[in-house]
């Protein structure tokens, strides 16, 4: 029997993390065909080359896709989400899957959706059904309605698929793949040491056996003007709390620049009085360890949410990125004032580790994933379905 050809789109560091347990597990399994296409900043130096990270975890891309205008704003955003439609059909001409898998809810998942749509190419999308902020509120919701099987984190997200109109038997409850990778993690090596960690980005190495705060900030691409004063409000607000920090770049949205540029103007005002390492990108193993160890996660990421409810690590969530996004106790929500950061953050300091929350997966859903995918009879005509 022919092998079914599964073609992964990865376009970002998030997108490889919350998909490469299930890339492996389609790697591995004997009916599956692994097809990887890597695009977007997932190609990209500037954005942490996550395509390297890809090859020495054991993947061999198939093919490549470069998509992403310079500029960091609404146009160069949509324009990308253009040259990625123009591209992509192509590459799916020239691989010729049976089923194009797609995460979340980046521009590049669009047009990767639209274009297997109008090809007529099966769709399986993963995280959809999430209620957040943001563009990707509404690009999740549309690439759902583009899609023919659902790959859903938990219950919650499987019902609002459902109430979109899709058909209960296409809607399948995984968990999120991302937490596959932290489960392994913290099995492997819960306790982090400075070994772990390869210290590559810039500023100097933090001593991780001493309280520390890990960074995630992204721009908010519907508050893509505010993203400079946002950042000079958290890092402000960092500044105060006086702990060494670890700090992830920001990913490509609009918005992206200015929230670049308000971080190398702290950088260099304060690189001598107070410990920041900047990253462009880390492995998801990293990052998870990080996240496991670290005093509190400050920023907008969904990870301090989806990880960090499993990790039990104390969060604080700034502004409306993950505004309606399914959280655990581990998370307090602040907006942009400097003194409520402030005070949120030592909130959870004092707090220390929670309980874990497996509310977004128990660490199997990369395998499931396989498995749905190897024995989904897929149909191409989609109606809408409402229950009475």
């Amino acid at each position: 029997m022919n092998k079914r050809r599964v073609a992964v789109v990865v376009g970002s560091r998030a997108n490889y993390g919350s998909i490469k347990t299930a890339m492996r597990a389609i790697d591995e399994h004997q009916d599956l065909e692994l097809l990887i296409v890597v695009g977007a900043s997932a190609v990209l130096d500037r954005y942490g080359a996550v395509e390297d990270i890809i090859v020495r975890d054991g993947f061999e891309p198939a093919a490549r896709v470069y998509m992403l205008l310079e500029g960091e704003n609404p146009l160069t955003m949509a324009k990308s989400t253009a040259i990625g439609l123009l591209e992509l059909p192509t590459v799916f001409d020239s691989l010729k899957p049976d089923v194009v898998v797609t995460v979340g809810d980046r521009f590049e998942t669009l047009a990767t959706a639209v274009a297997a749509s109008y090809m007529n190419i099966p769709i399986a999308h993963t995280m959809g059904g999430e209620i957040t902020g943001t563009i990707d509120e509404s690009i999740r919701h549309a690439v759902t309605k583009l899609s023919h099987v659902h790959l859903v984190a938990n219950q919650l997200a499987a019902e609002n698929v459902m109430r979109l109109g899709e058909a209960p038997e296409s809607v399948h409850v995984v968990g999120c793949p991302r937490i596959d990778l932290v489960a392994e993690t913290v099995a492997e090596d819960g306790n982090v040491a400075s070994s772990n960690i390869n210290w590559n980005g810039v500023g100097p190495q933090i001593d991780l056996s001493q309280p520390f705060l890990l960074l995630s900030q992204h721009p908010v691409t519907t508050e893509f003007e505010q993203a400079r004063s946002q950042i000079d409000s958290t890092l402000n607000a960092l500044s105060s709390v006086e702990l060494p920090t670890v700090a992830l770049w920001p990913n490509a949205d609009a918005g992206a620049s200015e929230l670049s540029s308000g971080i190398r103007v702290f950088r260099e005002k304060n690189g001598d009085k107070f410990p920041i390492h900047f990253f462009k990108n880390l492995p998801p193993e990293q990052y998870t360890r990080l996240m496991n160890n670290t005093a509190c996660v400050v920023g907008n990421t969904s990870s301090s949410i989806r990880e960090g409810a499993f990790l039990g690590a104390p969060a604080v969530n700034i502004g409306t990125r993950q505004a309606g996004r399914e959280r655990g106790k581990n998370v307090i929500d602040v907006g942009h004032q400097d003194s409520e950061i402030t005070s949120a953050i030592r909130q959870q300091i004092d707090h220390g580790k929670y309980e874990s929350d497996p509310i977004y997966g128990d660490g199997d859903a990369g395998r499931r994933i396989a498995e749905i995918l190897a024995s989904t009879e897929f149909k191409i005509q989609k109606q809408l379905v409402f229950s009475t």
